[in-house]
C-alpha cells in the first residue's frame, strides 16, 4: 500500500480515531432504538458516521494519485495556540474559577473575549470587523439561549447585573 496523499491519509486516520472514540464513549449511555432514542444514540451515530468518513478519506488517499504526494506541512502553532486560548478564556469567563478567585463574567463578556482572542489566530486583525462580529454573536447567543430557549445562566458580570 502506497500513500498517495499524506494529508488525506492522516486526516482520515484522525477522523477514524475521533469517531471511534465517540462511538465507544457513547456506549456508557443508554442507546435505545430509532423510535425511542436514548442519550447515547446521537453520539453513537455521529461517531460511526465520522469513522466511516475517515475510512473513505483514508482509502481515497491510498488510491487516488495526487500531484506531489500532498505532503504534510509544518504545524501552524499560532492558530493552534490562539484558538485553544480563546476556548479556555470563554470557559473561564463564562463560569469563573472560584478556586482562584476569578468570578464568572457572563455570556456577553465571554463571547467578546472568545471572538477577539480567536481573531488573533489569523494573518490579519481588523478590530472594527471583529467588534461587529462579536456583537452579532453576542446578540444572537442571547436571543437563542436566554430569550428563545430560556436557559438560566449569567449573562452579565455580577458588578453590572447586581
Amino acid at each position: 500500500m502506497k500513500i498517495k496523499s499524506q494529508k488525506d491519509f492522516f486526516a482520515g486516520l484522525m477522523f477514524m480515531a475521533v469517531g471511534g472514540a465517540f462511538a465507544w464513549g457513547s456506549t456508557n449511555y443508554q442507546i435505545g432504538t430509532g423510535a425511542r432514542m436514548g442519550p447515547g444514540y446521537f453520539p453513537l451515530l455521529l461517531g460511526v458516521l465520522l469513522a466511516l468518513i475517515g475510512a473513505v478519506v483514508t482509502f481515497k488517499a491510498t488510491t487516488v494519485e495526487t500531484e506531489d504526494g500532498d505532503p504534510i506541512g509544518r504545524w501552524a502553532w499560532k492558530p493552534l495556540v490562539f484558538i485553544l486560548a480563546a476556548n479556555f478564556a470563554f470557559g473561564i469567563l463564562l463560569g469563573g474559577l472560584p478556586n482562584l478567585g476569578i468570578p464568572p463574567m457572563g455570556l456577553i463578556v465571554a463571547i467578546y473575549a472568545l471572538t477577539f482572542i480567536a481573531s488573533l489566530a489569523g494573518d490579519q486583525f481588523k478590530p472594527l470587523e471583529v467588534a461587529i462580529l462579536a456583537t452579532i454573536l453576542a446578540v444572537g447567543s442571547y436571543a437563542a439561549f436566554v430569550w428563545a430557549l430560556k436557559l438560566q445562566f449569567q449573562v452579565w458580570p455580577s458588578f453590572i447585573a447586581g
